[in-house]
């Protein structure tokens, strides 16, 4: 998950034993979803420990996967090597993304956007290195609907973010990619507990288009 330099280390550590629980209580179907409209030259955020690198499709022709977490890193390159499709794992940040303008035909998020420092730097250098009509594809827990589970939300916000390396529960991710200039074209909101004992909680499936020029 991308993050803070500060925040890194034990979170990794921590992560690469509690994400594949998390997989298996449905979030590799979640992700398999996301990507079946993966194509062409992919940049994943926040790669983690390459937990969607075995789902990327036969028209993905190469992702560079961006983690600044070196443990999550280290585990992410060896994940890699098994992979169909070419990756490349690199150190860096969602705010500072290693490529150029354009560059890229696909964007992907999977559960990071809730943790990056500051969202919409992340979310516009997404803007940037997809090329015009490229896709930004995003599966993401946010904030209630209910406004009460939201209130609460926000309350335990500063306590669940020191907790979860980083992690905000109240952030409005499809909203930001909109105020980042990308047009939804599908969202799919469901409720789900990422571990026992944790309540389900809403979580967005969406691809987004960047416009292109004159749009």
């Amino acid at each position: 998950m991308a993050k803070g330099r500060a925040a890194c280390g034990v979170f990794g550590a921590t992560y690469t034993r509690v994400g594949p629980v998390m997989d298996r209580r449905g979030a590799t179907a979640h992700r398999r979803e996301l990507l079946g409209a993966a194509f062409g030259r992919v940049v994943e955020i926040g790669a983690g420990y390459g937990a969607t690198f075995p789902l990327y499709p036969g028209q993905v022709t190469g992702v560079i996967a961006v983690e600044p977490d070196e443990t999550l890193r280290t585990s992410a390159k060896q994940a890699a090597k098994l992979a169909r499709v070419p990756i490349e794992v690199v150190d860096g940040f969602a705010s500072a993304l290693p490529l150029g303008d354009g560059s890229v035909d696909v964007a992907v998020s999977s559960l990071v956007l809730c943790s990056v420092p500051d969202q919409s730097a992340a979310l516009a250098e997404l803007h940037r290195v997809l090329r015009p009509g490229g896709l930004l594809l995003m599966y993401e827990h946010v904030r209630s609907r209910h406004l009460a589970l939201a209130i609460l939300e926000d309350l335990l916000a500063p306590v669940w973010s020191g907790l979860a390396g980083g992690c905000h529960p109240n952030r409005d991710t499809v909203a930001g990619a909109r105020a980042a200039g990308f047009q939804i074209q599908h969202q799919r909101r469901f409720g789900f507990s990422i571990l026992a004992g944790i309540p389900a909680v809403s979580h967005v499936i969406v691809a987004a288009r960047k416009l292109p020029i004159g749009e």
